[in-house]
């Protein structure tokens, strides 16, 4: 997998940070502002700020061009400190809210991130890595698809009348030649 991006910086997020981080993911996922509900879509806009001041996340992965954060990524143990749901049983690492500042978009970012979300999956002794996202992000289940990703229909979950897919990839194959890491 290659990425158009030259000089991008991939790594853990500074607590300070987090302002500018709410920012580009508000930014990102606001193109669903227009296909929710007003109170859906603030109340999806809260949660999404909210998750950045949050302490489950394992990693809190940012990437940076010229110095200026353009995406980020959070990842998450399990489906109990992802979603507060044990009874899901998913036991290794789970990413959250995968965001692209629309400028950045189309130039390889999220696929980095994911794949340093799979080199810390590896790290931490696992061999998946697990994500939920609906039909509403098209273009991103057609960036997973394409990434490898596969439906894992025994994790779908409901959140009201919205099927939220989960999805499950070999972290070793998102790796390639970056499989042999220090």
């Amino acid at each position: 997998m290659s990425s158009n991006v030259q000089n991008v910086i991939v790594r853990d997020a500074e607590e300070w940070e987090a302002d500018m981080i709410a920012e580009v993911m508000v930014e990102a996922y606001g193109q669903y502002a227009l296909t929710m509900p007003p109170d859906r879509w603030e109340e999806y806009r809260e949660s999404i700020k909210a998750s950045v001041y949050g302490s489950a996340p394992v990693a809190r992965l940012i990437a940076l061009t010229e110095g200026n954060i353009v995406g980020s990524v959070q990842m998450f143990h399990s489906s109990e400190s992802a979603y507060g749901k044990p009874e899901m049983g998913i036991h290794s690492p789970i990413i959250r809210l995968l965001a692209v500042s629309p400028a950045a978009r189309g130039l390889g970012i999220a696929t980095l991130l994911i794949q340093e979300a799979a080199r810390r999956s590896i790290q931490l002794g696992a061999s998946t890595l697990n994500l939920h996202t609906s039909d509403m992000m098209a273009s991103a289940v057609k960036l997973y698809e394409r990434l490898g990703f596969k439906r894992a229909f025994d994790t779908d979950i409901w959140n009201g009348d919205t099927l939220v897919k989960g999805y499950r990839i070999e972290a070793a194959s998102l790796l390639g030649e970056r499989l042999h890491f220090s």
